[in-house]
């Protein structure tokens, strides 16, 4: 009979959503900021449109969710260490952003001008280059600081 394989608690704990240090919040921060505001670009105007702005055309429960997604990030940066201030701010871009989503509709049209989320992230980003340098991405020859 075969033996079952040790398991590295250490790597399986970083795949653990919350857990992992600060490079993997960074990548997990990134990766829903890509999809609530640049999933994908509208052509001719080549605008980058997420799951935001496409939420704002469910009446009612559509920015609920798209404010509870974006909360996600003010949660992160809780658990990060981020001052009150930032976190509160953080939930005021949420908020402003719920109440420009309000109108059926309409509501998407402010989205493309206010986004919150891409907001968020560069605030943690600063966080993260402040207090964390080693999470720092290098994109070509640059070292992407927020």
């Amino acid at each position: 009979m075969k033996r079952p394989t040790t398991v590295d608690f250490e790597t399986f704990a970083k795949q653990i959503p919350g857990k992992g240090g600060p490079g993997a919040v960074r990548r997990r921060i990134e990766l829903m900021e890509s999809l609530l505001e640049r999933m994908f670009v509208i052509p001719g105007i080549n605008k980058p449109v997420g799951l935001d702005v496409l939420l704002d055309m469910v009446p009612v429960v559509g920015p609920v969710i798209g404010a509870v997604m974006g909360s996600w990030l003010a949660w992160e940066a809780r658990n990060l260490g981020m001052s009150k201030w930032q976190i509160a701010r953080m939930f005021g871009n949420v908020g402003i952003d719920m109440l420009l989503s309000a109108i059926p509709w309409v509501g998407a049209i402010p989205d493309f001008f206010f986004r919150s989320n891409s907001r968020n992230l560069k605030m943690i980003k600063r966080h993260l280059d402040r207090h964390h340098p080693a999470s720092a991405t290098v994109e070509g020859d640059v070292v992407r600081r927020g």
